[in-house]
């Protein structure tokens, strides 16, 4: 599409079910696009996000009030743009239709798979990560061929307005169409007829979402979150464990859905863990006040849900420790802090944290710290560290998650190749690159035959011969 076709936005006044329409109109006129514009809309995308990344980069800075430049290049664009590479370079071979097996009995006959455009895919787009999880899922819908209206969060304005400038320069809104607006904007978006809705966010609004999709039968892919664990064997090396686990945590400020939520520590290695957590973070931020390479939290009622987590732990008798309690906090950064000694009653126990708060539970042995995680609704992630294979073997088949890690975090989210989604209370569905396009296309079976018909040896009258011999030869 051409670079100069109308803007791709509707303000929150606009009539969604009129752009929805035109949308739909849009995809019964061209209902296959093929392989060559699809590449052509993934190419144009990737060439507008890397020529306007500086502008992205500020927006989410202004929304964060303090959004690491790094973090938004590490986290956001760089995923953005392979993600989009990924599928130019693979979409020829995922559009291939896939030949299938007919059996004896209905031969001659040929089967396939072929893979189609669903028609008018929905996305509704989180605020910890404004850019990547709007341009994930794009990515995968386009590349399926489909028609998409992204609903960008109301707490990231800056950023909605930017990336709907952009949009606007790439495609025409009968392709991609960005809404803007409040919480009411957002129910009514989700209540739009579409043929895939794809959520990510909190588990209480994918609840919502959810159902307003059911009204319509409109299948969904939720991408929730929850309380994803660390287990630290007996014998890794602390420093290698608390470094990356460091990463996993800091990264925003833990505002990442499948940050570390928890660590599940020996009993008898507890304190020379959370020394070598103190340690390692301290080696990425030598100083939190003033550094521009930790990000805030997003919004004053965030960070308030953060320091009552805290306050309600600490009454509780958890031992809550400031990992730079000699700083004066500024603006919005929230110092990670350490929590010991926490118990089931606690909030920080039975929320998602979404923030740089790492409570640490101590377990015995690891069949412990296993029905621990199986006790509890099950995680977007969980991350193992241990050089074993027999245990790290043991922890993929004797635990259920959206993902795994072992000795590292948060990176399995980036392969491409790799599918991202939850399981039960974390979310349903995939996408990420092949499952991506298979969840934004209908894999419809065809069954061929052509002038031979065989089968007819079998239609009534019944009692045949024949009929008694297929019976024998295939019933058994």
């Amino acid at each position: 599409m051409s670079s100069t076709t109308a803007t791709a936005s509707i303000s929150p006044d606009l009539d969604l079910q009129a752009a929805f329409a035109r949308q739909r109109q849009a995809f019964a006129e061209h209902p296959m696009p093929p392989a060559a514009q699809r590449k052509q809309w993934l190419k144009s995308l990737r060439s507008a996000l890397v020529h306007e990344q500086q502008a992205l980069i500020d927006a989410i800075d202004a929304d964060f009030e303090g959004r690491s430049a790094d973090e938004t290049l590490l986290a956001e664009l760089l995923p953005s743009v392979q993600g989009l590479r990924h599928a130019e370079r693979h979409l020829q071979r995922w559009m291939r239709p896939s030949r299938r097996r007919v059996g004896l009995a209905f031969q001659p006959a040929s089967a396939q798979v072929v893979y189609q455009p669903l028609g008018v895919v929905g996305i509704i787009v989180p605020w910890n990560y404004p850019l990547f999880l709007a341009i994930g899922p794009l990515t995968c819908a386009l590349a399926a061929g489909n028609r998409v209206m992204l609903k960008l969060s109301e707490a990231t304005p800056a950023t909605g307005q930017a990336l709907k400038a952009l949009l606007g320069r790439v495609f025409p809104q009968e392709l991609v169409c960005v809404v803007l607006g409040e919480v009411e904007v957002g129910q009514a978006f989700a209540r739009l007829p579409f043929d895939h809705l794809l959520f990510t966010g909190a588990t209480g609004v994918g609840r919502q979402v959810m159902l307003a999709a059911a009204h319509n039968l409109t299948p969904v892919t939720l991408e929730l979150g929850g309380k994803s664990p660390a287990i630290v064997s007996a014998d890794v090396p602390l420093d290698t464990a608390a470094e990356r686990i460091a990463f996993g945590k800091t990264l925003n400020a833990g505002q990442t859905c499948v940050a570390p939520d928890y660590v599940l520590v020996p009993r008898q290695r507890l304190g020379a863990f959370a020394e070598a957590y103190r340690a390692a973070v301290h080696r990425l931020y030598p100083r939190i006040a003033g550094n521009t390479d930790y990000s805030a939290i997003i919004n004053p009622r965030q960070l308030q849900r953060l320091e009552q987590l805290l306050d309600d732990a600490r009454a509780q008798g958890a031992e809550v420790i400031d990992l730079y309690p000699d700083e004066v906090r500024q603006s919005r950064r929230l110092p990670p802090h350490v929590l010991r000694g926490v118990t089931e009653q606690m909030r920080v126990m039975q929320e998602e944290i979404f923030g740089p708060l790492l409570p640490l539970v101590p377990y015995d042995h690891l069949d412990d710290a296993l029905a621990y995680i199986n006790q509890r609704p099950r995680p977007l992630a969980l991350y193992y560290f241990g050089y074993d294979r027999a245990a790290q073997a043991r922890v993929l088949r004797d635990t259920h998650s959206g993902g795994v890690c072992i000795n590292d975090t948060l990176l399995h989210v980036a392969q491409d190749d790799l599918p991202f989604g939850g399981v039960g209370p974390s979310g349903m569905g995939h996408y990420h690159g092949r499952e991506g396009f298979h969840t934004f296309s209908k894999a419809k079976a065809v069954l061929s035959k052509q002038r031979l018909n065989v089968a007819r040896l079998i239609y009534p009258p019944y009692g045949k011969a024949l009929l008694r011999l297929v019976y024998k030869l295939f019933i058994r």
